[in-house]
């Protein structure tokens, strides 16, 4: 077994699955440029609204392109002209038009991306970071946000009336965020009140998350989190839910899981899942009293399929490895890793580690390749072997982000992302007690 992970998505059959698609679906580069399928909006923006629709049944997750939910970040449209992905002036023409709009433009890059994309980005980092980045820009009147769909919310949420946040590709949605709609989150705490806990319930929402549950997180009095504060933001939410309290972590269920259980020493039996496509979460009123966590059943579609397997055959077949994860990958994983902890810490450690140190890495391989490119002096290679890159990330490639400089180029603005007031008013109270909370609060 090789651990030169230069062509992992390759590997995988056809028929496989990674992440909820197959590969060709999600893994790899397109000779022709991509297109979004669905109904959902025009060409020129997209709205967040706070619409609740409770008699609309909870949808099960979406494959990309087939149908549309338009209270959820899946099925959207994004028509447009774009370049062919074979046309060799990308390059020059991306360059061209970023010339051409100077410092009216500000483009941000996230971890996750192409390098064909992080080559044009003007900053590049995890996604609240970003966000902030552009707020402190405020003299750009257009922002490109190279991620996904939750994380220019986050940045609209952030900076002025006077500035536009764009997302080459409207499709780029997040499957974790999808994994909680606004209805089933509102449909749980109905259920919540039904058993006799919401009064001791604090909510505590992920970053990845859409502006309207981060929205809900504001009105319900909790907080957000990211993924190197979150010890911070779950102990503050236990301390205000006082004793015999619980919190309400979404979506991503091992963040909860491995903060609560690893960083706070937390017994495990105190967690249960809440499945919002069962009554009440598939849960008990006696169990929800028990618990402690309870843990909305989401996750990544990427770090999620990191496994214990891998771990242990990468520590047989590679002399002195120290494996390094993000805190989204299951517990188990975890807990055999050496090192846990955001995109930012990785980056980081990976970097202050000595020469020749061997590193396996269990987080998104786009990033993953990017470090072995810039570490020559050190081994680094992709955890494992049949995971994906984030096909949703990969949707912003060259193409649409050409497509997406060169209208502004022309005076159109195309995919501007553009959040409720009312959404965005809660979701940025709930920010504001994110970064009220003791210590580093500011990077994911």
């Amino acid at each position: 077994m090789s651990w030169d992970r230069r062509s992992t998505c390759a590997q995988v059959p056809s028929d496989q699955q990674c992440g909820g698609l197959t590969s060709r679906e999600c893994c790899g580069f397109p000779t022709a440029a991509p297109r979004c399928s669905g109904t959902a909006c025009d060409d020129r923006s997209v709205t967040t609204t706070t619409d609740r629709t409770a008699d609309r049944p909870s949808l099960p997750l979406l494959v990309l392109g087939a149908g549309t939910d338009l209270h959820s970040e899946r099925g959207v449209e994004c028509p447009g002209d774009l370049p062919p992905a074979s046309d060799p002036d990308l390059v020059a023409r991306a360059r061209a038009a970023k010339a051409a709009l100077g410092d009216k433009v500000f483009v941000l890059g996230h971890h996750y991306q192409r390098d064909e994309v992080i080559e044009f980005a003007d900053v590049t980092g995890d996604s609240f970071k970003l966000a902030k980045e552009a707020a402190a820009r405020p003299a750009a009147p257009w922002i490109v946000f190279c991620g996904v769909h939750f994380m220019a919310e986050s940045a609209d949420i952030l900076t002025s009336d006077d500035q536009t946040v764009i997302l080459p590709d409207l499709a780029a949605g997040c499957s974790m965020a999808d994994m909680a709609a606004i209805n089933q989150v509102e449909e749980c705490w109905d259920d919540l009140v039904e058993a006799g806990v919401a009064d001791s319930v604090i909510p505590v929402t992920y970053m990845n998350s859409s502006a309207a549950i981060k929205a809900f997180t504001g009105r319900h009095g909790g907080t957000i989190c990211t993924s190197s504060n979150a010890k911070t933001a779950l102990t503050w939410a236990l301390e205000q839910a006082g004793e015999r309290g619980k919190v309400l972590f979404l979506p991503d269920q091992h963040l909860g899981r491995n903060t609560w259980a690893r960083d706070l020493g937390g017994d495990l039996d105190a967690c249960v899942v809440w499945d919002p496509h069962r009554p009440m979460g598939g849960l008990t009123p006696e169990q929800l009293h028990d618990a402690t966590m309870i843990l909305w059943r989401g996750h990544c579609s990427v770090h999620g399929r990191f496994s214990v397997d891998a771990v242990q055959t990468a520590r047989r077949e590679i002399p002195g490895v120290k494996v390094i994860v993000h805190p989204e990958c299951r517990h188990e994983v975890v807990e055999l890793a050496d090192e846990v902890g955001s995109t930012e810490k990785i980056i980081k450690t990976i970097a202050a580690s000595p020469a020749g140190t061997q590193w396996v890495v269990g987080t998104e391989l786009n990033l993953v390749n990017r470090l072995r490119q810039q570490f020559p002096d050190k081994g680094v290679a992709f955890l494992e072997k049949n995971v994906c890159y984030c096909s949703t990330m990969n949707r912003i490639d060259l193409p649409h982000l050409v497509w997406a400089l060169e209208s502004l180029v022309d005076g159109r603005v195309v995919n501007a992302i553009h959040v409720d007031p009312e959404v965005a008013h809660y979701a940025k109270v709930a920010l504001d007690q994110m970064l009220a909370l003791p210590g580093e609060t500011h990077k994911d």
